[in-house]
């Protein structure tokens, strides 16, 4: 799966505004992901098979430990205006009331509680480096990266404590292994389910 990258030079120098407009009226296929990284508007096709397993499995586990008043959004759009970016998780876990008092389609990453991006082949610099540095500055508390495509083999690995754009390291392991989530999650992860690429 690959990337295909819109510069649009308009866009270059311009306000936030601008920059969400030029998102907003880029056309692309149905099911593609429209994404700002860095001032760049990028289009992605849909994910593939095992992605959107991996998805699944999350979002069930994470239903089970979740309250009522959240919800787990699958295209949702997350801001963070500072870095350029506007970007559309896998996964964003966040409460109802903070979608329902903002108008358009995205809200400021910040209001999210857990943040979840699982790699595609073409995208996993995108979600190692821009986006975990996004997210962090933003100040999501957690951000979980499932990462079938590092170079040692599928991990995962679970990112908090951010501070300026870093994350610390929570816990990691491989496909296979048990990720914790901390509370308000507390949830073990089982990631033995997880198909590989």
């Amino acid at each position: 799966m690959s990337a295909l990258t819109v510069d649009h030079s308009t866009a270059s120098g311009h306000e936030w505004d601008d920059l969400v407009r030029i998102w907003q009226e880029t056309d692309a296929p149905e099911g593609c992901k429209v994404e700002i990284i860095e001032g760049i508007v990028t289009v992605a096709p849909p994910p593939s098979n095992a992605h959107n397993d991996i998805a699944d499995l999350v979002q069930r586990a994470l239903y089970e430990v979740i309250p009522r008043h959240w919800g787990i959004y699958q295209t949702l759009g997350t801001a963070v205006p500072s870095r350029d970016g506007l970007y559309i998780p896998d996964l964003a876990v966040a409460p109802r009331q903070v979608l329902r008092g903002e108008g358009g389609n995205f809200i400021p990453a910040a209001a999210a509680e857990l943040i979840v991006e699982i790699t595609s082949k073409s995208n996993a610099a995108h979600d190692r480096i821009k986006k975990a540095a996004g997210y962090a500055q933003a100040g999501v508390p957690l951000y979980l990266l499932i990462d079938g495509w590092a170079p040692g083999g599928p991990t995962i690995t679970l990112y908090g404590e951010p501070q300026a754009d870093v994350y610390r390291v929570l816990d990691a392991g491989k496909f296979g292994e048990h990720i914790t989530l901390p509370e308000p999650f507390a949830l073990e992860l089982d990631t033995g389910e997880f198909p590989e690429n």
